[in-house]
């Protein structure tokens, strides 16, 4: 197989990250990206197209299963279902710890398959309501609702698990439980800086508040919860009784049991087909990001961060949070990160005797840590469910940094230093 020089991998990095700095779409971004990198990197043009396939070919089986999970995120999602999980949380936490309560709701909806975005743009009209009662900031909302997202986000059957879970040859639930404590660690200290923050920066008023609708529509909370609830014991069955059951079967299996629940099996192909158009964006960047990874797995680069970390005496298993975290930054996408580490370095952990559970939770968890940087469509998509100007939702960059590198440091204890999936 034809090798990439360090640079020529470096460069594939930047060149994307500067495209999709000038709003080129993600996908275009990566696959010129990878396509300068190769050539950079020492090969001719046929050698790096070749390799921009194969490493899109390594991905199509973890686009397969995203796309099976449009299904429960359509039926989640425009059902109202969604909805109901996030009220039914605030009003049990209460209004007068309102602050955890949206950090636990937004938790909730990322955690049963809600992309993090959506799950915070959901929250958002009932966050921006109770901040004007209770004179609370923009800045303090939303760190709860990034955070609390965050959290769920490493601990769902979402897109960045399923590429982890996939390129590391582990069941999605494994996946998911390695996440809960590590994604527990990072609630607690998004709580704790927004409270810190409740006072700090531009106050919420009268005209941004947004009904939130008519809620006699909406189903009851059982019936909302039903369809995550079905696709996680479905997944549960393989670790339990040794029955596997794909993703590609559990999830999309999970979202129709929910649509029958509710009595809207009619709507079926309405919410699959919303589904569908949530995640063929996701698909379609990971094509690319495959095309990004296909080009670094081939080069010199991981060799370089693995004679930097041995120079250094660091752990060589601290290649896992430290590539979740790079790629993460390079993509400003948490599944994006996800599958890029996970689909280069997987085999190179493997051989350094990290054990496939951990290394796909400490690079899920690395990439929580910069997933939120401009470049990416979380930072406008989050800071536009709020109505907050640039200048501001800048200033919250480095708390969302501080509740990712919770996570990721709680995971790399408990995987890393202390051996637990060992």
């Amino acid at each position: 197989m034809t090798s990439i020089s360090a640079l020529g991998a470096i460069a594939a990095l930047v060149v994307a990250i500067i495209l999709i700095l000038k709003k080129v779409s993600p996908a275009y971004g990566m696959m010129v990206g990878a396509l300068v990198g190769g050539l950079v990197g020492g090969a001719d043009l046929l050698q790096t197209v070749t390799l921009m396939v194969t490493g899109a070919q390594g991905i199509t089986n973890a686009v397969l299963r995203i796309l099976a999970a449009g299904v429960l995120a359509g039926v989640l999602i425009e059902s109202g279902a969604a909805n109901t999980i996030a009220e039914t949380v605030v009003k049990k936490v209460g209004e007068t710890r309102a602050l955890l309560a949206l950090a636990i709701a937004t938790m909730c909806l990322t955690a049963v398959g809600v992309f993090v975005d959506v799950a915070v743009i959901t929250v958002a009209p009932i966050a921006l309501s109770i901040a004007r009662r209770a004179k609370l900031s923009k800045t303090a909302i939303l760190l709860a609702m990034i955070g609390g997202g965050k959290a769920g986000n490493v601990m769902s059957p979402n897109p960045n698990a399923i590429a982890a879970a996939d390129n590391f040859h582990v069941p999605l639930t494994s996946v998911m439980l390695a996440g809960v404590i590590p994604g527990l660690f990072g609630l607690a200290l998004a709580y704790f800086l927004a409270k810190r923050l409740s006072k700090k920066g531009s106050p919420v008023t009268e005209e941004e508040v947004i009904s939130h609708g008519d809620t006699i529509g909406q189903p009851g909370f059982m019936v909302s919860i039903s369809a995550p609830l079905v696709a996680i014991v479905l997944l549960s069955l393989r670790p339990i009784a040794g029955i596997a059951i794909d993703p590609l079967i559990a999830l999309p299996l999970g979202g129709l049991v929910g649509a029958l629940l509710m009595g809207r099996i009619k709507e079926s192909n309405h919410f699959m087909t919303a589904g569908l158009a949530r995640m063929a964006p996701v698909a379609i960047m990971l094509l690319g990001t495959g095309t990004l990874a296909g080009i670094i797995a081939n080069s010199e680069l991981k060799d370089v961060l693995i004679h930097g970390l041995t120079a250094s005496g660091l752990p060589a298993y601290l290649l896992a949070p430290i590539s979740g975290a790079i790629m993460s930054m390079a993509t400003a996408s948490t599944t994006a990160g996800t599958a890029v580490a996970s689909g280069v370095f997987a085999p190179t952990l493997l051989e350094l005797g990290v054990s496939a559970l951990a290394g796909a939770a400490m690079i899920h968890a690395g990439a929580t840590v910069l997933d939120h940087l401009p470049h990416g469509s979380f930072f406008h998509a989050t800071g536009g469910s709020v109505s907050m100007i640039i200048r501001e939702r800048l200033k919250l960059m480095p708390y969302e940094t501080l509740v990712g590198l919770a996570i990721t440091i709680v995971s790399t204890l408990m995987f890393g230093v202390f051996g637990l999936a060992g």
